[in-house]
């Protein structure tokens, strides 16, 4: 059952893949033109979004390859090894990083909210950080229960 679990979970990470790549393909070309469009005075932001959004794709998909990196430890019996905390504490960084590039994007997002007299843009521009900030306390959190439990499990090894 364990293999088809897991199965299921690499799919899933594969699957998580693609539609930010789709995004990148057709969005943010579009959010550039737009930033360009509705800022003439800052034609250069446009160039600022494309660095910024294609630059968090990076840790993106090296978190993503980290997660089955993390999945295939669990098919080998060693969830509970070093090897499975270096990778969670490798996602948490990518998490770190990518809330930190979207950061640099908000000013964008507020120029955005002041032109169209729409304050819920500022929200849509939080989100990613937001998220990415939550997966990096979680993976966090799991690295912590990770290296406390081979801690207690090393510990066992040498009194038996």
């Amino acid at each position: 059952m364990e293999k088809v679990t897991t199965l299921f979970l690499k799919i899933a990470v594969f699957l998580l893949g693609v539609p930010i790549l789709v995004l990148c393909i057709f969005l943010v070309p579009e959010l550039g033109k737009v930033a360009g469009e509705m800022l003439p005075k800052f034609a250069f932001l446009k160039y600022w979004v494309y660095i910024v959004f294609y630059a968090s794709t990076i840790p993106f998909y090296f978190a993503l390859y980290q997660a089955f990196k993390l999945l295939r430890y669990i098919d080998e019996n060693k969830a509970f090894s070093d090897l499975s905390v270096t990778a969670l504490k490798k996602i948490k960084y990518c998490a770190i990083t990518i809330a930190g590039l979207h950061v640099l994007v908000l000013p964008i997002f507020y120029i955005f909210a002041e032109i169209d007299d729409a304050p819920g843009v500022i929200f849509v521009g939080l989100l990613v950080p937001f998220a990415s900030m939550v997966i990096a306390v979680f993976a966090a959190v799991l690295q912590k229960l990770l290296q406390e439990a081979i801690d207690i499990k090393s510990e066992n090894d040498l009194t038996v």
